[in-house]
Protein backbone atom coordinates (compact mmCIF):
# COMPACT_ATOMS: atom_id res chain seq x y z
CA UNK A 1 0.00 0.00 0.00
CA UNK A 2 1.04 3.59 -1.18
CA UNK A 3 2.36 5.84 2.18
CA UNK A 4 1.52 9.68 1.96
CA UNK A 5 5.17 10.01 2.80
CA UNK A 6 6.81 7.77 -0.24
CA UNK A 7 3.92 10.20 -2.57
CA UNK A 8 5.65 13.21 -0.69
CA UNK A 9 9.30 11.91 -1.62
CA UNK A 10 8.78 11.28 -5.15
CA UNK A 11 7.04 14.86 -5.43
CA UNK A 12 9.94 16.49 -3.69
CA UNK A 13 12.80 14.54 -5.99
CA UNK A 14 11.30 15.60 -8.78
CA UNK A 15 10.62 19.41 -7.94
CA UNK A 16 14.29 19.58 -6.74
CA UNK A 17 15.70 17.23 -9.25
CA UNK A 18 18.03 15.63 -6.35
CA UNK A 19 18.10 13.05 -4.00
CA UNK A 20 20.10 15.25 -1.38
CA UNK A 21 18.27 18.01 -1.77
CA UNK A 22 14.61 15.98 -1.28
CA UNK A 23 16.87 15.04 1.81
CA UNK A 24 17.45 18.42 3.62
CA UNK A 25 14.02 19.23 3.06
CA UNK A 26 12.95 15.98 4.84
CA UNK A 27 15.09 16.30 7.46
CA UNK A 28 16.85 13.07 6.98
CA UNK A 29 20.54 11.92 5.37
CA UNK A 30 20.67 11.10 0.97
CA UNK A 31 21.23 7.65 2.04
CA UNK A 32 18.17 7.19 3.80
CA UNK A 33 16.31 8.98 0.67
CA UNK A 34 18.13 6.48 -1.57
CA UNK A 35 16.63 3.38 0.63
CA UNK A 36 13.45 4.60 0.63
CA UNK A 37 13.51 4.85 -3.21
CA UNK A 38 14.91 1.54 -3.56
CA UNK A 39 12.43 -0.10 -1.12
CA UNK A 40 9.31 1.74 -3.00
CA UNK A 41 10.65 0.08 -6.33
CA UNK A 42 11.01 -3.10 -4.98
CA UNK A 43 7.34 -2.96 -3.33
CA UNK A 44 5.88 -2.01 -6.33
CA UNK A 45 7.86 -3.47 -9.34
CA UNK A 46 8.12 0.00 -11.10
CA UNK A 47 11.40 2.15 -11.73
CA UNK A 48 10.74 5.44 -10.15
CA UNK A 49 14.06 7.61 -10.09
CA UNK A 50 16.65 7.47 -12.46
CA UNK A 51 19.81 8.51 -10.65
CA UNK A 52 22.74 10.36 -12.59
CA UNK A 53 25.53 12.29 -12.72
CA UNK A 54 24.03 15.64 -12.41
CA UNK A 55 21.20 14.65 -10.12
CA UNK A 56 18.01 12.44 -10.93
CA UNK A 57 14.85 12.61 -12.53
CA UNK A 58 11.73 10.84 -12.13
CA UNK A 59 10.43 7.97 -14.70
CA UNK A 60 7.08 8.51 -16.47
CA UNK A 61 5.49 6.08 -13.40
CA UNK A 62 7.52 8.18 -10.96
CA UNK A 63 5.88 11.50 -11.97
CA UNK A 64 2.36 10.07 -12.14
CA UNK A 65 2.80 9.00 -8.52
CA UNK A 66 4.86 12.69 -7.63
CA UNK A 67 1.23 14.53 -8.96
CA UNK A 68 -0.02 13.03 -5.91
CA UNK A 69 2.82 13.71 -4.06
CA UNK A 70 2.06 17.19 -4.62
CA UNK A 71 -0.88 17.10 -3.08
CA UNK A 72 0.40 15.42 -0.08
CA UNK A 73 2.45 17.89 0.05
CA UNK A 74 0.34 20.81 0.30
CA UNK A 75 -1.23 19.61 2.93
CA UNK A 76 1.69 19.44 5.05
CA UNK A 77 2.84 22.60 4.57
CA UNK A 78 -1.34 24.06 5.01
CA UNK A 79 -0.93 21.58 8.21
CA UNK A 80 2.56 23.30 9.62
CA UNK A 81 1.26 26.83 8.79
CA UNK A 82 -2.16 25.38 10.63
CA UNK A 83 0.26 24.70 13.73
CA UNK A 84 1.73 27.80 13.95
CA UNK A 85 -0.85 30.03 14.02
CA UNK A 86 -2.12 27.61 16.96
CA UNK A 87 0.90 28.13 18.20
CA UNK A 88 1.15 31.84 18.46
CA UNK A 89 -2.46 31.73 19.49
CA UNK A 90 -1.40 29.32 22.36
CA UNK A 91 1.31 31.68 23.48
CA UNK A 92 -1.24 34.43 23.63
CA UNK A 93 -3.95 33.39 25.17
CA UNK A 94 -4.47 32.99 29.19
CA UNK A 95 -7.95 30.84 30.36
CA UNK A 96 -8.43 31.29 34.02
CA UNK A 97 -10.83 30.05 36.65
CA UNK A 98 -11.24 31.21 39.97
CA UNK A 99 -12.99 31.16 43.28
CA UNK A 100 -15.15 33.71 43.65
CA UNK A 101 -13.68 35.96 46.07
CA UNK A 102 -9.84 35.82 44.24
CA UNK A 103 -12.01 36.68 40.60
CA UNK A 104 -13.06 39.77 42.69
CA UNK A 105 -10.31 41.19 44.89
CA UNK A 106 -7.18 39.53 42.88
CA UNK A 107 -7.56 38.86 39.17
CA UNK A 108 -8.56 42.75 38.41
CA UNK A 109 -5.06 44.25 39.38
CA UNK A 110 -3.24 41.41 38.14
CA UNK A 111 -5.24 41.13 34.66
CA UNK A 112 -4.89 45.31 34.50
CA UNK A 113 -1.03 45.06 34.97
CA UNK A 114 -0.79 41.94 32.46
CA UNK A 115 -2.63 44.29 29.47
CA UNK A 116 -0.16 47.11 29.83
CA UNK A 117 2.22 43.98 29.72
CA UNK A 118 0.57 42.13 26.64
CA UNK A 119 -2.30 44.19 25.10
CA UNK A 120 -2.64 41.74 22.60
CA UNK A 121 -3.22 38.76 24.92
CA UNK A 122 -6.74 36.80 24.54
CA UNK A 123 -8.13 36.36 28.30
CA UNK A 124 -10.96 34.67 29.98
CA UNK A 125 -12.01 34.27 33.44
CA UNK A 126 -14.13 31.65 34.82
CA UNK A 127 -16.14 31.03 38.03
CA UNK A 128 -15.37 27.77 39.64
CA UNK A 129 -15.23 26.87 43.25
CA UNK A 130 -12.03 25.24 44.85
CA UNK A 131 -13.62 21.49 44.37
CA UNK A 132 -13.24 22.02 40.72
CA UNK A 133 -10.19 23.62 40.45
CA UNK A 134 -7.46 20.75 39.57
CA UNK A 135 -10.39 18.84 37.47
CA UNK A 136 -10.40 22.02 35.15
CA UNK A 137 -6.56 22.24 34.87
CA UNK A 138 -6.56 18.16 34.31
CA UNK A 139 -8.80 18.24 31.89
CA UNK A 140 -7.15 21.60 30.14
CA UNK A 141 -10.63 24.10 30.37
CA UNK A 142 -8.29 26.17 32.40
CA UNK A 143 -4.54 27.36 31.98
CA UNK A 144 -4.86 28.52 35.97
CA UNK A 145 -7.06 28.03 38.19
CA UNK A 146 -7.37 30.18 41.62
CA UNK A 147 -8.63 28.22 44.55
CA UNK A 148 -9.00 27.82 48.52
CA UNK A 149 -7.55 25.30 50.73
CA UNK A 150 -8.00 25.08 54.47
CA UNK A 151 -6.94 22.36 56.78
CA UNK A 152 -5.82 19.61 53.64
CA UNK A 153 -2.74 19.61 52.08
CA UNK A 154 -3.10 18.44 48.61
CA UNK A 155 -1.28 15.50 47.14
CA UNK A 156 -0.83 17.48 43.15
CA UNK A 157 -1.21 15.30 40.59
CA UNK A 158 1.65 14.43 38.19
CA UNK A 159 2.12 17.33 35.73
CA UNK A 160 0.40 19.87 38.18
CA UNK A 161 1.57 22.06 39.96
CA UNK A 162 -0.01 24.55 43.08
CA UNK A 163 1.51 27.97 43.86
CA UNK A 164 0.74 29.52 47.01
CA UNK A 165 -0.17 32.98 46.67
CA UNK A 166 -1.82 34.39 50.19
CA UNK A 167 -2.61 33.48 53.64
CA UNK A 168 -6.84 34.92 53.89
CA UNK A 169 -7.57 34.70 57.79
CA UNK A 170 -11.16 33.92 58.65
CA UNK A 171 -12.87 36.76 60.46
CA UNK A 172 -15.96 37.09 62.22
CA UNK A 173 -19.21 39.30 61.05
CA UNK A 174 -21.81 40.14 63.12
CA UNK A 175 -24.37 42.80 62.90
CA UNK A 176 -22.81 46.47 63.60
CA UNK A 177 -25.93 46.70 66.42
CA UNK A 178 -24.97 43.70 68.26
CA UNK A 179 -24.61 43.88 71.88
CA UNK A 180 -20.83 42.77 71.31
CA UNK A 181 -20.13 45.37 69.15
CA UNK A 182 -22.14 47.92 70.76
CA UNK A 183 -20.42 47.51 74.09
CA UNK A 184 -16.85 47.03 72.23
CA UNK A 185 -17.35 49.62 69.27
CA UNK A 186 -13.02 49.62 69.11
CA UNK A 187 -12.27 45.85 69.32
CA UNK A 188 -10.39 44.31 66.73
CA UNK A 189 -10.78 40.57 67.84
CA UNK A 190 -13.47 38.39 69.19
CA UNK A 191 -13.12 35.16 70.76
CA UNK A 192 -15.44 32.60 69.12
CA UNK A 193 -16.72 31.23 72.16
CA UNK A 194 -18.46 34.40 73.28
CA UNK A 195 -20.64 33.84 70.31
CA UNK A 196 -21.78 30.23 71.40
CA UNK A 197 -25.53 31.60 72.05
CA UNK A 198 -25.89 32.84 68.65
CA UNK A 199 -27.65 32.05 65.71
CA UNK A 200 -25.08 31.37 62.77
CA UNK A 201 -25.20 31.77 59.04
CA UNK A 202 -22.58 29.09 57.39
CA UNK A 203 -21.01 27.33 54.69
CA UNK A 204 -23.17 24.40 53.57
CA UNK A 205 -22.51 20.87 54.96
CA UNK A 206 -19.92 18.80 52.40
CA UNK A 207 -17.61 21.80 52.16
CA UNK A 208 -14.31 22.13 53.20
CA UNK A 209 -14.96 25.99 54.83
CA UNK A 210 -18.08 24.34 57.01
CA UNK A 211 -15.56 21.37 58.31
CA UNK A 212 -13.29 23.90 59.23
CA UNK A 213 -15.92 25.97 61.08
CA UNK A 214 -17.49 22.71 62.27
CA UNK A 215 -13.56 21.82 63.93
CA UNK A 216 -13.34 25.20 65.23
CA UNK A 217 -16.74 25.37 67.34
CA UNK A 218 -16.02 22.20 68.41
CA UNK A 219 -12.82 22.93 69.96
CA UNK A 220 -14.27 26.28 71.38
CA UNK A 221 -17.03 24.13 72.93
CA UNK A 222 -19.93 24.36 71.48
CA UNK A 223 -22.55 23.42 69.51
CA UNK A 224 -24.30 26.18 66.87
CA UNK A 225 -27.93 27.02 66.82
CA UNK A 226 -27.65 27.14 62.64
CA UNK A 227 -29.99 29.27 61.08
CA UNK A 228 -28.77 29.14 57.66
CA UNK A 229 -26.45 27.69 55.22
CA UNK A 230 -24.95 28.77 51.88
CA UNK A 231 -22.42 28.04 49.60
CA UNK A 232 -21.40 31.84 49.11
CA UNK A 233 -19.76 34.38 51.69
CA UNK A 234 -21.35 37.14 50.01
CA UNK A 235 -24.87 35.76 50.65
CA UNK A 236 -23.52 35.15 54.79
CA UNK A 237 -22.82 38.61 54.63
CA UNK A 238 -26.14 39.95 53.47
CA UNK A 239 -27.82 37.67 55.74
CA UNK A 240 -25.69 39.11 58.86
CA UNK A 241 -26.51 42.46 57.65
CA UNK A 242 -30.04 41.84 58.43
CA UNK A 243 -29.44 40.38 61.75
CA UNK A 244 -30.31 37.04 61.22
CA UNK A 245 -27.18 35.82 62.12
CA UNK A 246 -23.70 35.72 62.81
CA UNK A 247 -20.79 34.23 60.69
CA UNK A 248 -17.62 33.40 59.85
CA UNK A 249 -16.33 34.13 56.73
CA UNK A 250 -12.70 34.85 55.10
CA UNK A 251 -10.77 38.20 55.32
CA UNK A 252 -10.28 38.26 51.22
CA UNK A 253 -14.40 37.42 50.98
CA UNK A 254 -14.93 40.40 53.44
CA UNK A 255 -17.60 43.20 51.58
CA UNK A 256 -18.13 45.74 54.16
CA UNK A 257 -20.92 45.42 53.62
CA UNK A 258 -23.41 48.09 55.31
CA UNK A 259 -24.85 46.57 58.78
CA UNK A 260 -22.08 44.24 59.70
CA UNK A 261 -19.05 44.52 61.96
CA UNK A 262 -15.99 42.21 61.66
CA UNK A 263 -13.72 40.91 63.85
CA UNK A 264 -10.63 39.44 64.03
CA UNK A 265 -11.50 35.65 65.02
CA UNK A 266 -9.73 33.99 68.25
CA UNK A 267 -8.17 31.77 68.14
CA UNK A 268 -6.74 32.49 64.60
CA UNK A 269 -7.71 30.68 61.76
CA UNK A 270 -7.32 31.02 58.08
CA UNK A 271 -7.64 29.39 54.38
CA UNK A 272 -4.93 29.50 51.80
CA UNK A 273 -5.29 30.76 48.26
CA UNK A 274 -3.28 28.94 45.63
CA UNK A 275 -2.87 28.91 42.29
CA UNK A 276 -2.99 25.66 40.19
CA UNK A 277 -1.35 24.93 36.73
CA UNK A 278 0.29 22.47 34.48
CA UNK A 279 3.85 21.86 35.07
CA UNK A 280 4.75 22.26 31.94
CA UNK A 281 3.60 25.81 30.43
CA UNK A 282 5.95 26.04 27.90
CA UNK A 283 3.35 26.50 25.33
CA UNK A 284 1.33 29.29 27.39
CA UNK A 285 3.88 31.27 28.56
CA UNK A 286 1.73 34.14 30.08
CA UNK A 287 1.06 31.72 33.22
CA UNK A 288 4.17 32.46 34.58
CA UNK A 289 3.55 36.05 33.93
CA UNK A 290 -0.02 36.13 35.80
CA UNK A 291 1.50 33.57 38.36
CA UNK A 292 3.90 36.38 39.34
CA UNK A 293 1.60 39.41 38.76
CA UNK A 294 -0.59 37.62 41.29
CA UNK A 295 2.06 37.09 43.88
CA UNK A 296 2.55 40.65 43.49
CA UNK A 297 -1.08 41.52 43.99
CA UNK A 298 -1.00 39.14 47.58
CA UNK A 299 2.05 40.52 48.50
CA UNK A 300 0.66 44.23 49.04
CA UNK A 301 -2.96 42.90 49.92
CA UNK A 302 -1.12 41.22 53.09
CA UNK A 303 0.97 44.37 53.36
CA UNK A 304 -2.24 46.03 53.97
CA UNK A 305 -4.19 44.13 56.22
CA UNK A 306 -0.93 43.87 58.53
CA UNK A 307 -1.10 47.36 58.38
CA UNK A 308 -4.56 47.89 59.27
CA UNK A 309 -4.25 45.09 61.59
CA UNK A 310 -1.23 47.17 63.74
Amino acid sequence: MLEPESLRLLHLIGTHGSLSAAADELGVTPAAVSQQVARLERELDLSLVVRGPRGARLTPPGAELARHGQRVDEEVHRASAALEGLRGRSRARLRIGAIHAAALHLLPPALTALHHRHPAAEVSVADLLSVDALPAVEQDRVDVAVMALWDEQPDWPPGVTGHDLLVDPMMLILPDDHRLVRNQPGARTLALSRLADEPWVVISSGMAARAQFDRAVAKAGFTPTIRSETESYDIAQALVGTGYGVAMISRLAHTHLAGTAARQLQPALSRRIVAVARSDSSLTPLVAVVLGLLRDVCAELTASWAFEGA
